[in-house]
Formats: C-alpha cells, structure tokens, sequence
C-alpha cells in the first residue's frame, strides 16, 4: 500500500527543483539522499509519516539546518515530519532525563505536530531519513535552498517560553537603548573541520571590531565565542564595552569533556540563546556559518553582516 502510495503522490507533485528526474522509489533522490521505508503496525493507514533523523549529527544549527531541508520535502510530497532525536540521539542528548524528556528536540523546541513518537512506530507507513547529507547542496547550506529558511524557522521553530524569558531579560540588562556590534568568533574544532570555512584569527577580528566600531559609533560589543583565549583577550581589550553570556568556554572541543551536569543539553542551550541574541544585534560580524545564517533569518529586521572570508579549510 505505501509503495502504491508513494506512486500516486510522485505522479501529483512531480517537483522539480528539489529532485529532477531521480525516482523516490529508488530510495534515493538528489545527490544520492537514503531513506528506509518501514511499516510498524497497523495504525494510522492513511498516513506517511517522515521520520527526521540525523545521529550523531553536528552542531546545533547544522542539526536544525538538516531538519528544515528534510522538512520541505515532507511539504512537497504531503507527509507527517516527525523529529526524533529520542531513538536517534545526538551530541545535545543526555543519558537521564531534560526537564522529563528524552527527545533533545524537545529541550528547547515545542513538537511540530500533534504526533507521538510512540505511535509513529506503531504506525504502517513510515519513512526514515539517512542521517547523512552526501553533501546534497539542498541539504548542505542555506543558500541553495529553493525557498525561504526564514519562513520555515517563523513556522517551525517554537522555542519554548523558558528559553524566551532568558532572551528578553538579558536584551533588558544589556541592549536597551544600545547600537549593538555581534560577533560570531568561532574557534577551537571549527579551526581544524575540514571543509568548514576557515575562521578569523585574532589579528583579522580585532581589526575588524576596531574599524566597525570607528565607522558606525557602535555603544556595546556582543561576543559569541566558545574558545576561551578568545574571549579573555577580547575582554581585555574591550573592557566593558563588550558584554557576553555566561557559558562554558574551553580551549579544545567543547565536547570532549562532561564539566559539568547536563553538559550536552547547556550546550545546546547557550548556542541557541547567543544566536537569538546575535539577531537582535545591530550588526554582525564572523565568517560564514550557520550560526550566523540563522542569526540573519531569526532576525525580524534586515541587517548588515561583514563577513570575514578565509576560504575554505582543507
């Protein structure tokens, strides 16, 4: 039944910016994306639901990134996206419970639809997502994308309220009535990832937050930084002008070590209060990532970004 319903809503959508003339029977679509066609029980018989999965995955807005592409093709064929990051986890889960939850999904975002994972499997139709992007340029990167990524965060990403109360209460003690400069000054692994964008050094970003400062009169610095040196340094320079939240900082991966409880999930915590930040700020600063493409779209105004382009890390 669900091949035959695979059939009938490839002939409706047929679409072509997203899949050309690859076959999704063939289990694969564009640049050799994989999925796992499963049947659960028999619940829910008129449903596909599309199960987004992606473990171990990579850093927070890279995991949300995956999410949102796979998202629209759940849009374009008319299937139930379901994000398990439960039986799937990543480096954001913890082995107990989060604020009585298991899914890392849920720490910090209200679920996307009415569905429970626990009848998703018990379900007849189900669609499993590779966690792999083969580097799919749909997948990959934002600026490939067919359609708007700030429609799609506006739609599905619900931040819960607790995560919110953090944002306005810091934007109160800090930002009010503030030009505010954000940084993106990203360090430790990100200087040795391959095919990632190779990041500013010291040199490069301290001349850069000089000259903006010059030129636009900026009253506050908001550094996002988890390299430690890198912010002890810039604080130095800065002194008060420069302000930041305080979160773990570190002088190598930030996930090698367990410092502290629930480690992962702070993690995830504080990159997603400092982008909601960064996009409250005036102007940014950084080099090309995800953080700062979300930052952007997260926005409700346009802003300037000046860019720092090192190339690519090879």
């Amino acid at each position: 039944m669900l091949l035959n319903f695979l059939r009938k809503k490839i002939k409706e959508n047929k679409p072509k910016t997203l899949f050309g003339s690859k076959n999704f029977l063939s289990l694969s679509f564009n640049d050799e994306l994989l999925y796992n066609i499963k049947s659960f029980g028999n619940k829910n018989p008129n449903i596909i639901f599309y199960v987004i999965q992606r473990s171990p995955g990579s850093g927070m807005f890279s995991n949300i990134n995956f999410i949102i592409h796979h998202i629209f093709v759940c849009e374009v064929f008319n299937f139930i996206p379901v994000i398990d990051m439960e039986n799937y986890p990543n480096y954001y889960n913890e082995k107990n419970k989060v604020l009585g939850l298991k899914n890392s999904w849920e720490y910090y975002f209200h679920s996307i639809n009415k569905y429970k994972l626990e009848d998703v499997y018990k379900s007849k139709n189900v669609i499993i997502s590779q966690s792999a992007t083969n580097n799919n340029s749909y997948i990959s990167g934002y600026s490939k994308l067919p359609y708007s990524e700030k429609k799609y965060f506006k739609k599905y990403l619900k931040f819960k309220d607790y995560i919110i109360k953090k944002k306005k209460l810091f934007i109160k003690s800090n930002f009010r009535n503030k030009k505010v400069l954000g940084v993106h000054f990203r360090g430790s692994d990100q200087k040795t990832a391959t095919n990632h964008p190779l990041p500013p050094n010291l040199k490069q970003m301290i001349f850069n937050i000089d000259k903006l400062l010059s030129i636009y009169k900026y009253d506050l610095i908001f550094l996002v930084t988890e390299e430690k040196k890198y912010f002890n340094l810039l604080k130095k320079i800065y002194g008060n002008k420069l302000c930041a939240i305080d979160h773990y900082r570190s002088y190598d991966d930030i996930f090698k070590k367990y410092p502290r409880k629930n480690h992962r999930y702070l993690l995830g915590l504080e990159i997603l209060l400092n982008t909601l930040l960064l996009s409250e700020t005036n102007h940014i600063i950084g080099n090309d990532s995800n953080v700062v493409g979300a930052a952007l779209s997260l926005s409700k105004n346009k802003k300037l970004f000046t860019k720092i382009n090192n190339g690519t890390n090879s």
